[in-house]
């Protein structure tokens, strides 16, 4: 007798390619990846059929040769590292975050090469970093399986969640370090940082990543930084006294994202 929770039926359409509701594949695929009894009877399910074991061996001789001889404790390590690291960024986007960090950098340089009454450039950019950390977490243009990932039954906010966690780990300490080194305190862009972070995400769920972070870095560009520039003035929306107004900003994003959290499951990036 067989100790699998999903009907034997079920496993055998799921086996064959039936065209199975879309709910129904996101529920069974993410209750597979837990429960090896129901492994145990997909596999059954597929050696009983006539024509999927030839075509499972077929597929399994023709990409055995690239994944080398999978044996050995370090191949083991290594398997697992890159399951790790899946759950929480990908090699591709490493580039894109690097590309990210040296904005700041750059825009430091120009601070301290420049004349003494000029704006004060890396704050007016600080508070997009993490904004562009995030768009280039997730999003169709910068990794290369992010087709495949989005509909895996793990894809959802909590993985977003994550790779946004490691851009913003990556982004965050050399512009803090930057603002230092020229003056300017993290306090004053760290929480308007985190309301576009939150904004993003929020719009993200409806629009996609990429679009939001672009809509929000064209916005504060036009409404803040282009007058900051062309004023050499100090911009006031990054004063103590604008803090309540940028929690009140983070603290709605949150709400709505926490409202469309399940748009994140389909491939809206």
């Amino acid at each position: 007798m067989s100790d699998a929770c999903v009907p034997a039926d079920l496993l055998g359409r799921y086996a064959t390619g039936d065209d199975l509701p879309e709910e129904t594949l996101w529920v069974l695929e993410a209750h597979l990846e837990r429960c090896p009894a129901c492994r145990a009877a997909l596999a059954g399910a597929i050696e009983a059929d006539p024509v999927l074991p030839a075509l499972v061996e077929s597929v399994r001789v023709a990409v055995a040769p690239r994944l080398g001889p999978g044996r050995g404790r370090l191949w083991g390590l290594r398997h697992r590292a890159r399951r790790a690291q899946a759950r929480w960024a990908v090699p591709a986007v490493l580039p894109w975050l690097a590309m990210t960090v040296a904005v700041p950098l750059a825009a430091t340089l120009l601070e301290a090469a420049g004349p003494g009454d000029m704006p004060p450039l890396l704050l007016l950019i600080a508070p997009l970093v993490p904004v562009l950390g995030v768009a280039v977490s997730w999003n169709r243009w910068t990794d290369p399986a992010h087709a495949l990932v989005a509909v895996t039954p793990r894809a959802g906010l909590t993985l977003v969640l994550r790779r946004t966690l490691v851009a913003l780990l990556v982004t965050l300490p050399p512009v803090v370090l930057a603002g230092l080194a020229v003056g300017t305190s993290p306090a004053r862009w760290l929480l308007p940082g985190l309301a576009f972070t939150t904004v993003v995400l929020a719009a993200g769920a409806l629009v996609g990543v990429g679009r939001a972070a672009a809509g929000v870095t064209a916005l504060w560009s036009l409404a803040v930084v282009v007058p900051t520039l062309a004023d050499a003035g100090d911009p006031v929306v990054l004063d103590a006294a604008a803090a309540p107004g940028w929690l009140v900003v983070a603290l709605a994003a949150a709400a709505v994202l926490t409202h469309f959290r399940d748009r994140y499951r389909l491939d809206r990036s």
